[in-house]
C-alpha cells in the first residue's frame, strides 16, 4: 500500500498506474474509518482494478468551526485498516496542499442549497462540491464511491459530475448499520452512553414510517405521529423529517404508485448531529 501526501507524488504514481490497470476507483473519506467506509472500499475493489482512498477533513464544508475542530482523528488506526483491506494507494493531503490559497470560487446547487442539508448547513454543498471536484480532477478515476447515508450529497455529486462533464461513474453504496440499526458514522464516536442508546431511534422512526406508508397510511398522518414521539425524547432535537421524491429529490406531501421516494431525517443528540434515510418504492399491485 502506497501512501502519498503531495499532489505531485499522487500524479506521479497514477501516471504509472494507468498504463497497467484498466480502471481506477476512488473512495473519498474524511478518516475515522468504520464499517461503512469498508463497504465502499470493498465495492471499489470489486468494481475497479486499482483503488485510491483519500483521507482529508475538508474545512470548507463545515458550517460550524467547532464541528470541524472536534471531528475525530484516528489516522494510525485508519491506515492499519486500509492496509488490511489491501488498498493500493492512500492520499493524505494537508489543508495547505489542497487549498494553497484562500478559496476564490463557489459552487451553487439551486435545487439543493435551500432544502434539508442545504438549508440547515449553509455552504455545505459548496464545500463538498469543491473538494470532490478537486479530488476527481487530481485522481481522474473511472469510478468514485459514496455512501447512501449521505443521500442528498450523492445527488449533488452526480449533478456536479454531469454539469462539469467529469468522465467518472458515481457508485452509491447502501448504508451499513450497527446491530441496533444505527447507521455507521464517524460522529458516532462522540456519542455518550445515554445518547448512544437513543441514537437508533432515528432508524426505528424511518422503518416505522416506511412500513406505515406501504400499508396505505398518509404521509401527513405518519409524519405527525412519529414527529410527536421524537419530540418527546429528552436530549433529542429533531431538525427535519421529510419525504422526497426520487430521482429529482423534491420534498413532497404524498406518495404515488409506481414511484420511488426517500424518507430523510436529521436530529441533534446533545451537540452531535446525525442524519439517516430510507428508500421506499411504491409499485402497483
Amino acid at each position: 500500500m502506497k501512501i502519498v501526501k503531495e499532489i505531485e507524488a499522487l500524479k506521479s504514481v497514477l501516471n504509472h498506474v494507468r498504463g497497467t490497470f484498466p480502471s481506477i476507483g476512488l473512495v473519498p473519506t474524511m478518516g475515522a474509518l468504520h464499517q461503512g467506509h469498508l463497504a465502499l472500499i470493498r465495492a471499489a475493489k470489486s468494481q475497479s482494478d486499482y483503488v485510491v482512498v483519500s483521507i482529508f477533513v475538508n474545512p470548507i464544508q463545515f458550517n460550524q468551526v467547532k464541528d470541524f475542530e472536534n471531528y475525530p482523528n484516528t489516522l494510525e488506526f485508519d491506515l492499519e485498516l486500509l492496509k488490511k483491506e489491501m488498498v493500493d494507494l492512500v492520499f493524505i493531503p494537508s489543508t495547505k496542499e489542497i487549498y494553497p490559497k484562500q478559496v476564490g470560487l463557489s459552487l451553487s446547487f439551486p435545487n439543493f442549497d435551500n432544502m434539508l442539508e442545504g438549508k440547515f448547513r449553509p455552504g455545505h454543498f459548496n464545500g463538498v462540491g469543491i473538494v470532490v471536484a478537486k479530488l476527481l480532477h487530481l485522481v481522474q478515476p473511472d469510478l468514485a464511491f459514496f455512501g447512501q447515508k449521505d443521500l442528498q450529497q450523492a445527488y449533488v455529486i452526480n449533478l456536479l459530475v454531469e454539469g462539469l462533464s467529469f468522465g467518472v461513474k458515481i457508485v452509491v453504496v447502501p448504508t451499513v448499520r450497527e446491530e441496533d440499526g444505527l447507521a455507521f458514522s464517524s460522529r458516532n464516536l462522540r456519542l455518550g452512553l445515554a445518547e448512544r442508546k437513543i441514537a437508533p431511534k432515528l432508524y426505528e422512526t424511518l422503518s416505522l414510517a416506511k412500513k406505515r406508508l406501504l400499508h396505505k397510511k398518509t404521509w401527513q398522518e405518519v409524519k405527525r405521529t412519529l414527529t410527536k414521539e421524537l419530540e418527546g425524547i429528552d436530549s433529542l432535537k429533531l431538525e427535519y423529517f421529510e419525504l422526497v421524491r426520487l430521482p429529482d429529490f423534491v420534498i413532497v406531501q404524498h406518495c404515488a404508485a409506481d414511484a420511488e421516494f426517500a424518507l430523510c431525517i436529521a436530529a441533534h443528540l446533545g451537540d452531535i448531529r446525525l442524519i439517516d434515510n430510507e428508500i421506499i418504492g411504491f409499485h402497483p399491485e
